[in-house]
């Protein structure tokens, strides 16, 4: 008797870590429920995607869609629904910017009540580490927070406070207690402000602000947490990471026992320094573009697979913030969930044939972002009894990116302009899909909150 499911995916090339393959891939009840060449069977939905790459969905672990309180900004529907445009099936949520802050269980309930209603893909919640809330972490953890997050200079909102390093000490102690992971923004606060206070006096155009934020901030932060790390027994998480250099200094702390991983972003991949110049305001962000050896070796550390995830570090704001005669007073934050993903892919084939770019970068998005974030046991690979996540991507699909597409409250981004030639196909979350030729579908599922296994 031939087996019914209810969806399969019929002759897509899949990308696992071993290399690429013909395969078709079942869904029943949301999870992945056989992968193999011409599987027998029948099914309620199939999907021909001869032609198309599949990949495990991707986990955007770093977004700021800033609801409530800030939906103005962005918006959890906005925001998710472009990720999903963008190939993502989940994402975490960062916890500043939204009113109230998520930094006590109270808040965290709000932002996943919010999300509840609206998420068109699934989704975690970050809680914040913020000076004075040690007592509320345990509280966050049980509500199933996904990690916690910090600032080591200031955030932007007088609402989420940086944390000093005693603050950080306090927090990872206690999150270590937990078994929870901390995130920080890995910028040193006294240099900072110290550097802004000499360059803002000399000029207000957008190469002196890049002065104002040289390397040196990233790195000074860096050595801080790691030795915090090692000290506390915490695991550690740098968020977009910047320059190769930060990522030699991660990666020398690991080799001394303390546990930490790599985050970076698509547009310190993808930008240099001469473009927040070329673009201006959708182009600043903190840590700032790095001159172009910078970018170059980045994608070098990355190639030799010393960088662990890749997130968007979406962090949208209305156009009147990134407008000003005084580039230091633009808000920082890109917005680039939607196109970052498929750009990188795009750009990574240039670099490297299918065979080795397209698993390296599948596990940037999607396994090693499950493994970190404890949510292996259901998300994050084309593995049986998994959920169904999955992106198809046409890799054949040269087009030119333009804002006009992009489903942010505000259509503003840096990739306007830029080619590309690999388009998402279809975004499928738990066996539904959520976009498919060009939209959002009608009905698209709302999301489900995922905690850490």
């Amino acid at each position: 008797m031939s087996e019914t499911y209810d969806l399969i995916v019929r002759g897509a090339t899949v990308v696992a870590p071993g290399g690429l393959s013909i395969a078709d891939v079942a869904v029943s009840g949301g999870r992945l429920a056989a992968i193999g060449p011409e599987l027998p069977g029948e099914a309620r939905e199939t999907i021909a995607a001869q032609g198309l790459h599949l990949i495990a969905g991707i986990i955007d672990s770093h977004v700021h869609f800033n609801e409530p309180g800030r939906a103005d900004w962005e918006g959890i529907e906005t925001g998710s629904s472009a990720l999903a445009a963008g190939g993502g099936t989940t994402f975490f949520d960062m916890p500043l910017n939204s009113l109230p802050p998520v930094t006590d269980a109270a808040s965290f309930a709000l932002k996943r009540a919010a999300a509840e209603r609206l998420a068109k893909t699934d989704f975690a919640i970050w809680g914040g580490l913020v000076p004075g809330n040690a007592d509320q972490l345990e509280a966050m953890c049980a509500a199933g927070a996904i990690g916690f997050k910090s600032f080591m200079c200031n955030s932007g909102v007088e609402e989420f406070p940086f944390a000093d390093p005693e603050t950080l000490r306090i927090g990872m102690k206690k999150a270590a207690a937990l078994g929870m992971l901390v995130a920080v923004h890995a910028e040193d606060d006294t240099l900072a402000r110290h550097r802004t206070v000499e360059q803002h006096a000399r000029g207000s155009d957008v190469r002196t602000w890049l002065k104002s934020r040289p390397v040196e901030l990233e790195l000074a932060a860096i050595r801080i947490a790691t030795d915090i790390a090692g000290e506390t027994g915490c695991a550690l998480h740098i968020v977009h990471v910047s320059s190769p250099e930060g990522v030699a200094l991660a990666r020398a702390a690991r080799a001394k026992g303390v546990d930490v991983t790599v985050e970076t972003c698509p547009h310190y991949l993808l930008l240099n320094e001469e473009d927040v110049v070329r673009l201006g305001a959708p182009a600043k962000c903190f840590p700032v573009l790095r001159p172009e050896p910078l970018r170059l070796g980045l994608w070098t550390a990355l190639e030799r697979g010393e960088i662990d995830t890749i997130g968007s570090d979406h962090s949208p704001a209305p156009p009147g913030m990134k407008r000003s005669d005084d580039f230091f007073e633009i808000w920082g934050g890109i917005s680039g969930c939607q196109h970052g993903f498929g750009l990188l892919l795009s750009e990574a084939l240039a670099r490297r044939p299918a065979t080795v770019a397209l698993p390296q970068l599948s596990e940037l998005f999607s396994s090693h972002v499950a493994r970190r974030f404890r949510i292996g046991k259901q998300k994050g690979a084309l593995a049986v009894g998994l959920d169904a996540d999955l992106t198809l991507l046409n890799l054949d699909s040269p087009h030119v990116l333009s804002n006009k597409e992009l489903l942010y409250k505000h259509t503003q981004g840096p990739y306007y302009g830029r080619k590309s030639r690999v388009a998402i196909a279809r975004t499928i979350v738990r066996g539904k899909t959520i976009y498919a030729e060009g939209r959002i579908a009608p009905g698209a599922p709302i999301g489900h909150f995922i905690r850490p296994d």
